[in-house]
């Protein structure tokens, strides 16, 4: 059974590179939706900045940008769990001229040192105007 994370991880340098694996510094990519300075403009997008929230253990942005229908109470975070990579396998719609989306995509991380990765076929909608995440399912 996963267990809470019991420290929180440094947070991530604006000038660092991004976690979504954009070429872009993490400060002007998912930092700024992180600081709520701005919103994810597609799916992919806003899936890319849930990512880089996982590895910055931002359980207030992941909740932000969580359906109000799927929403949980809370996140929980896996102790000795490092996500090291994504990888976007393909998008289906999900841009500014939808209401709906789909993210596939791998995620691949250390627990206890051991490698591992995370497949998932995300659904995304637009609520109050913003793209926020329903649920996934196992990857294509």
């Amino acid at each position: 059974m996963p267990r809470r994370a019991t420290a929180t991880p440094a947070p991530l340098s604006p000038s660092a590179p991004c976690p979504c694996g954009l070429p872009a510094a993490y400060g002007e990519c998912c930092g700024l939706f992180h600081a709520g300075r701005d919103a994810a403009p597609t799916a992919e997008r806003l899936m890319r900045s849930r990512y880089s929230a996982f590895v910055a253990q931002d359980a207030a942005y992941l909740l932000r940008t969580w359906a109000r229908s799927t929403r949980p109470p809370s996140v929980d975070f896996t102790e000795g769990l490092r996500w090291t990579g994504l990888d976007v396998l393909a998008t289906e719609d999900g841009t500014a001229f939808h209401r709906t989306g789909t993210v596939d995509f791998r995620a691949r991380f250390r627990l206890h040192g051991r490698a591992g990765e995370q497949r998932e076929n995300s659904a995304f909608v637009r609520e109050d105007g913003l793209w926020v995440y329903v649920a996934g399912a196992a990857g294509r």
